[in-house]
């Protein structure tokens, strides 16, 4: 990895995440161009650039790049702040800001843009397993539980909440599965089951217990078999 790339990256999340207080946040989107965090948080942006390159000036145009791009990027998004959704616009300003670092860093090193390393069989059989146990499981899940036309009571809770919780689930049974920490399976079934406990004990339905029970060992199952499976072939 490019050691001026890291320097780089690591400056914008100091700046961005670490050195950048709520109150900032709140104070541009109101104040937009007046507002002097603006200002101070792009200083903090420099000033952390600086250390971090331990004051070598040779680089100052790909820092004059990266800081003033910065304000522009961040003003634009203090304007476009009450039209554009707030997540997109999140993403879009990380996404902006990313390209230009590897704009100006790639003045000084050239970055190499060939996806060949990554177009193994491995990487691609990843690929298939991530989504064999998200979207792939959550299909398979769907159309075995229609059989059963139980209604949990859904009032108060978020929406998709359960799809979501699924497929974080699973990927971290998968990960665990092939890093070889079955413990953490077992440990993160335990803590599952503790946190359901109360929806059981309060409803005292069989049915939903039995409902609950089999997508709980069915959501594990699923992607248990896709993991093994992942380590099998990765041996082979």
């Amino acid at each position: 990895m490019n050691l001026l790339l890291l320097k780089f990256l690591l400056a914008h999340l100091i700046g961005d995440f670490v050195l950048q207080p709520n109150k900032w946040v709140s104070k541009k989107e109101a104040k937009k161009h007046k507002s002097i965090h603006l200002y101070l948080h792009v200083l903090v942006h420099a000033v952390t650039l600086i250390i971090l390159l331990w004051f070598d000036f040779q680089y100052w145009l790909g820092m004059l790049i990266v800081i003033f791009s910065h304000l522009l990027i961040d003003l634009a998004k203090t304007q476009l702040n009450k039209r554009v959704n707030s997540h997109l616009l999140f993403f879009g300003d990380q996404v902006a800001h990313l390209l230009i670092i590897v704009g100006a860093v790639s003045i000084y090193s050239p970055i190499d843009w060939s996806l060949s390393p990554a177009l193994t069989s491995k990487n691609y059989l990843l690929v298939i397993s991530i989504i064999l146990v998200t979207y792939v499981a959550s299909v398979i899940m769907r159309i075995i539980f229609t059989r059963w036309d139980l209604k949990e009571n859904k009032k108060g809770s978020l929406k998709n909440a359960g799809q979501y919780i699924g497929i974080l689930e699973r990927l971290f049974v998968f990960s665990f599965v092939v890093m070889e920490h079955w413990e953490v399976i077992g440990f993160l079934l335990a803590a599952k089951s503790v946190f359901r406990f109360g929806d059981l004990s309060k409803s005292r339905d069989r049915k939903l217990t039995e409902y609950i029970l089999i997508g709980t060992l069915l959501s594990f199952g699923l992607a248990i078999m896709v993991g093994m499976g992942y380590v099998y072939l990765v041996k082979q």
